[in-house]
């Protein structure tokens, strides 16, 4: 995908070294070991643009929205809002400046509705709650919504449990917008669908992108959704970043051992005709290996592995990653070009 290009790319929210650790009880009645659930993380969401988190459930994603949405305090480390420590903000402020300029799009649709209110009150509580305009202006905000994410304006009076479950996804997205967010945060919103609908969605989060400036964090597992849809690419692996870049960069050309892993198990006619099996032991969030997480499973690890995770080392072009053993650039080359010649066939 392509940013439009009157869209300002300056920082939105940045993420510098952040942690996230819960606390579990394991081991005994008094002891709590800590879940690291985000180690090390720093990111950048700019404006108009959708950047793509992938990675295995349970490598931090989910996570790392929740530090995004201001869902989530970090243990360590500082998220910036329009260049402002975000929780050096008084609640108020948080509430005001910050909440209006965030919206969520969660998972599941049938879950995240309240199954007692109609569509109407779905998408105005927003309205409501930040008392947005008028009640006038309100019933009319809820009714250009609606029209916004392509519902009939009949499904206003419906409770969510008699719409599909692509309708019940929209008027989430439409209860998302109600405060005109700059930045979207959609945490696998199409994985609960059926594959018919899916398309429909990505397709509607996609010009609402291009209708309204959005930027977009679009969380999935489906590699080639991210690939289709977003600009920019994170790779996640045991709530650690360890690759990122333009998605033309990290798909076409990915480094890090994980990504090749990842891009090998998803279907496709031309590319990466082989799979790769991971193999060895699957590390704990609780007690995660020394140096880089991934080694473990890698079939390029040795001991430099062990020692510390790998500092980044990022290209002219911003693309990033974290491996002592990267996957060479001429292999992609290579690659672009058996697909090129076989398209050409």
């Amino acid at each position: 995908m392509t940013a439009p290009k009157d869209a300002s790319m300056d920082s939105l929210i940045r993420l510098d070294h952040v942690h996230v650790r819960h606390k579990a009880r394991s081991g005994g009645l008094f002891r709590r070991d800590a879940v690291h659930a985000l180690t090390d993380a720093s990111l950048e969401i700019r404006r108009g643009e959708i950047l793509g988190l992938v990675g295995e459930s349970g490598c931090g994603k989910s996570t790392l929205a929740r530090v995004v949405t201001g869902l989530q305090r970090p243990t360590e480390g500082q998220v910036r809002f329009r260049g402002e420590d975000l929780w050096s903000l008084s609640p108020a402020q948080r509430r005001e400046q910050f909440g209006p300029a965030v919206g969520v799009v969660f998972q599941d649709p049938s879950t995240a509705l309240n199954p007692r209110l109609s569509v109407r009150r779905v998408i105005r509580d927003p309205l409501d709650v930040h008392r947005r305009g008028t009640p006038q202006e309100r019933e009319a905000r809820v009714r250009e919504l609606l029209d916004l994410v392509g519902l009939p304006g009949h499904t206003l009076e419906a409770l969510p449990g008699q719409l599909s479950g692509g309708q019940r996804q929209r008027v989430a997205i439409a209860r998302a917008l109600a405060l005109d967010p700059e930045l979207i945060v959609a945490d696998e919103p199409t994985s609960a669908l059926d594959v018919s609908v899916r398309a429909q969605i990505l397709n509607l989060l996609v010009d609402l992108r291009e209708r309204l400036g959005l930027g977009m964090v679009f969380i999935s597992h489906d590699v080639q959704t991210v690939r289709y849809l977003a600009d920019r690419v994170a790779v996640l692996y045991l709530g650690r970043v360890v690759e990122e870049g333009a998605a033309s960069q990290v798909t076409a050309d990915s480094r890090h051992p994980y990504t090749e892993a990842l891009l090998s198990a998803t279907p496709s006619l031309l590319e990466r005709p082989e799979r790769i099996v991971l193999h060895g032991p699957v590390p704990s969030a609780t007690n995660p290996p020394s140096g880089c997480p991934f080694r473990t499973r890698c079939w390029k690890a040795d001991d430099a592995c062990a020692t510390a995770f790998p500092t980044a080392t990022e290209d002219t072009a911003g693309h990033r990653w974290h491996c002592v053993h990267p996957e060479p650039a001429a292999k992609a080359a290579a690659r672009e070009a058996v697909v090129g010649t076989a398209a050409d066939g």
